[in-house]
């Protein structure tokens, strides 16, 4: 009997439990707010026309559930987009249109119940999107191997810059190594060892809503390019370079290894002299140089690698000869047989601050930077790398690796 009773009280226990959870699973359920009555309307909805959008500001209805404000629209495109504001703010930012034509915009106040008010309607009239300011900064070129492509993007938005060709059908098609980048200035070689016969490419800018500009189309005639042999390499020390740290010679920059220490090249820190840190190579033939590839050393840091940093090389210049006579080393760049192929800056796509990349920074300095030569410059067989500044501010060099393209032809 006393068993019985036991088991009664206990099946009592569970029933209660069981009942418990199940008003608890209810009241989860259940709306947080009672009441089922809309919301008011915003109202006085301020318009500022913006480049691609505008901003709306409005005043929120006096409601005590109000949770949020939400605005609907439908792009050029036919997608229907939704942007949502809290009820901490007055104001929502609507994006995604390319052209300046009017565009209706509708608004919600939403409280904590998602009911929504009656709809308010309001017509923007989105100033022209930005990648038509980039499209009419294009300039494209010929250049080794395929062409070259500039524009400016001051604002840092996501674009892709896609250039075409016809594929063997006559059809125009994607060049897989066409541009998406975020940064303010940009200079892009397309190389696929194209052929040096005269050809069309079409360019067309896009956002990240899928907006085009027109269709840019224009015929370049790429130059011929090839690698140089790097079997041909050597290092040419000159007086007056810097001497290099003693873990590394000038032959691990062209022994295939992008990034592991020792197999890289730093020239010595310590060494400050008044003159920028310079290192010298040879080439192996007289021929016309196009561009060279420079791989930065990626430092280890905080678990992980990073460029743009420490001896990295940001701002520097090439030199080039025929013949590497060095007369005086505090004037060889007045020396006529030594030409300047170039001045060179690193950029980080990002504009992150020192000591932080994006994956976009890490993949862009990985890949290697390119660096194309002046056109008319005249046939050279050394060159002479002077770093003026390094990411840390100072002038000591820190890479991995050299590919030097141009005409290798005899």
């Amino acid at each position: 009997m006393k068993w019985l009773k036991i088991r009664q009280s206990f099946l009592l226990i569970i029933g209660g439990m069981f009942l418990f959870l199940s008003c608890k699973e209810t009241s989860i359920n259940e709306p947080l707010e009672e009441g089922t009555e809309p919301p008011g309307k915003v109202k006085n909805v301020q318009v500022e026309n913006l480049p691609g959008g505008a901003e709306l500001t409005y005043t929120l209805p006096d409601d005590e559930d109000l949770l949020y404000v939400r605005a609907e629209y439908t792009l050029d495109t036919g997608k229907e987009m939704e942007v949502k504001a809290s009820y901490y703010d007055n104001s929502l930012k609507i994006e995604g249109y390319a052209d300046s034509t009017s565009q209706e915009v509708t608004l919600y106040a939403v409280n904590r119940n998602e009911i929504e008010s009656e709809p308010v309607s309001v017509t923007i009239n989105p100033k022209r999107s930005k990648i038509w300011d980039v499209y009419n900064s294009i300039t494209a070129r010929a250049a080794f191997g395929g062409i070259n492509v500039e524009a400016e993007n001051p604002e840092r938005n996501d674009i892709a810059i896609l250039v075409m060709l016809k594929d063997d059908f006559g059809e125009w098609e994607i060049h897989p190594q066409s541009i998406y980048t975020s940064t303010d200035e940009i200079n892009a070689n397309l190389r696929e060892g194209l052929d040096t016969l005269r050809q069309d490419f079409a360019i067309t800018v896009r956002d990240r809503w899928l907006n085009y500009t027109d269709t840019l189309v224009t015929e370049l005639k790429p130059l011929y390019e090839a690698p140089i042999p790097k079997s041909g390499y050597s290092g040419y020390p000159l007086e007056g370079d810097a001497p290099h740290h003693p873990s590394n010679s000038l032959n691990n920059l062209w022994d295939g290894n992008l990034m592991h220490w020792p197999g890289v090249y730093l020239t010595n820190r310590d060494y400050q002299p008044s003159e920028p840190h310079t290192l010298t190579i040879d080439v192996g033939m007289e021929t016309k140089l196009s561009r060279i590839v420079i791989w930065d050393y990626p430092e280890y840091y905080t678990g992980g690698r990073i460029y743009y940093y420490l001896g990295c090389p940001k701002r520097f210049e090439i030199w080039g000869a025929s013949d590497p006579t060095i007369e005086d080393p505090e004037n060889w760049m007045e020396q006529d047989n030594w030409h300047k192929l170039g001045t060179y800056e690193e950029t980080k796509p990002s504009g992150l601050p020192y000591g932080e990349q994006s994956n976009e920074d890490y993949q862009t300095a990985n890949a290697g930077f390119s660096w194309d030569f002046d056109i008319a410059a005249p046939e050279v067989r050394y060159l002479r790398i002077r770093n003026l500044e390094n990411w840390n501010g100072f002038t000591h060099i820190a890479i991995s690796e050299v590919q030097v393209y141009g005409d290798p032809t005899p």
